[in-house]
């Protein structure tokens, strides 16, 4: 264990480190940046959040006595009701959460084919750009359908972008520097949604809880048996999120 007592640790760079279990008394936080962050467990109480923005994956989140949680789901559905397709509970419901998504990516990118083609590998605020982003939900796709559902131990192709957090694997690309076209990547990307599309039409209620068979070669995500509707789950939940990241930053890629 290592103790920071009257220390100045302002500017200070954290990656890949363990903390877990640490203990913050009387620490200024002011201005801080975390992101990819594991905060499961953690207990906050004496703080003061001012001026404070948080984008994540929101459970049992307990603010002065009460889950927050139900209440910030309630908005986001209200702005926008497609947010409710999401969390399909059968076959059917899947097949039309992944029209919206699809129905909605159309949109977006031909929005994004009205900018100038080097702003699509711009970064904003250090996001990914567009083309990486998009990168990247062809790698969420190989993962979690390809790999975890199907079987395939080894579907990554040479522009897949695992998230930055993730630990380098064998065999499988990150390759930040790499610059295609837009339509290049599109290509890349249609064949994966349809290969979606393909396993969402041949469902059944049944078969969404039944369980993968592990893949037994290393990999993401790791050698274990998942349930189908969870495999699907993933990747609707990245679909969704990403293009709500993706549109926040044509905004500003536009401005």
């Amino acid at each position: 264990m290592v103790e920071f007592n009257g220390d100045d640790l302002t500017g200070s760079r954290f990656e890949r480190v363990d903390m877990r279990a640490t203990e913050f008394r009387a620490v200024d936080l002011s201005g801080a940046r975390l992101r990819g962050v594991d905060l499961v467990g953690v207990t906050m109480s004496g703080v003061e959040l001012v001026d404070v923005r948080i984008d994540g994956e929101l459970e049992n989140v307990v603010v002065n006595g009460v889950d927050v949680v139900p209440l910030i789901n309630a908005e986001l559905n209200r702005r926008d009701p497609d947010r409710i397709a999401m969390r399909p509970a059968d076959a059917a419901g899947f097949s039309l959460a992944w029209d919206v998504i699809e129905r909605r990516w159309d949109a977006t990118v031909e929005r994004a084919r009205g900018l100038q083609p080097e702003l699509l590998h711009q970064s904003v605020s250090g996001e990914w750009s567009f083309i990486e982003t998009l990168r990247h939900l062809v790698f969420a796709t190989d993962a979690w359908v390809r790999r975890a559902l199907l079987g395939d131990p080894a579907p990554w192709d040479p522009l897949d972008l695992p998230w930055d957090e993730m630990p380098d694997t064998p065999a499988i690309p990150r390759d930040r520097d790499a610059r295609p076209s837009l339509d290049e990547v599109l290509s890349l990307r249609s064949d994966r949604m349809a290969t979606v599309r393909a396993v969402i039409s041949g469902l059944s209620d049944q078969a969404l809880d039944e369980r993968t068979l592990p893949v037994e070669e290393a990999g993401w995500p790791p050698s274990e048996s998942f349930a189908v509707r969870e495999c699907l789950l993933v990747v609707l939940n990245e679909e969704w999120l990403h293009r709500e990241f993706a549109e926040r930053d044509l905004d500003a890629l536009a401005r």
